[in-house]
């Protein structure tokens, strides 16, 4: 068995063990019928892939468009009516 890897049944026999192991020596992969299922990680592992890369106003500074000249004029004209 690799380090990290786990059989469901021995993961379900031992789960407080896998997860101390996810906590303190990183994600523990779970197989099911020797094929990899699922991964355990800490919850500080998610976060960071959960986190965005940058801020959304970061995304937008950066964004190819943020010097561009837009026209922003909003026409105030009614709508014209219009019959269905």
């Amino acid at each position: 068995m690799i380090e990290n890897h786990w059989q469901l049944q021995e993961a379900k026999n031992k789960f407080s063990n896998l997860v101390d192991k996810a906590q303190n020596k990183g994600p523990q992969v779970v197989t099911k019928h020797g094929k990899d299922a699922v991964v355990v990680l800490s919850i500080e592992e998610y976060k960071k892939l959960i986190k965005p890369k940058k801020t959304l106003v970061a995304f937008f500074q950066s964004s190819p468009l943020a010097n561009a000249k837009l026209n922003l004029h909003r026409n105030k004209e009614l709508p014209k009516d219009i019959e269905l």
